[in-house]
């Protein structure tokens, strides 16, 4: 019986592999050793970033927020604890939107907000 080498499976792993590190440096795309251990964490970075990724964005609205709330006199807790109280739903992501496209709708938001604030104190 014929010695089974298994030439093309192994080839075919080793092609899929060496074309995932396709754009890694040196050798971390040439030699399947190096290549192989460079995949595993570019797939484990990229697995964990993508639920990083979420966090970073939820950071990045709450800046433009603030940024856009200081403007018109607030800080960004006061703006939504307003927001908040008058039963606003609007999320973070299209505040944000909103605060860098279109500020004066921002400002008109910010002012019925503060205005019904100051009307439920009275």
């Amino acid at each position: 019986m014929p010695r089974a080498k298994s030439g093309k499976v192994t080839h075919r792993r080793h092609k899929k592999v060496l074309e995932l590190t396709k754009g890694h440096r040196a050798a971390r795309h040439k030699l399947y050793r190096t290549a192989n251990e460079s995949m595993l964490h570019a797939l484990d970075y990229s697995y964990r970033h993508r639920r990083e990724r979420k966090g970073d964005f939820r950071a990045l609205w709450i800046t433009r927020i603030n940024a856009g709330a200081r403007l018109n006199g607030l800080t960004y807790s006061q703006l939504m604890a307003r927001l908040r109280r008058s039963n606003v739903g609007i999320n973070r992501k299209m505040l944000a939107e909103m605060a860098v496209r279109d500020p004066s709708g921002f400002s008109a938001l910010v002012a019925s907000v503060t205005r019904d604030d100051l009307s439920r104190a009275e």
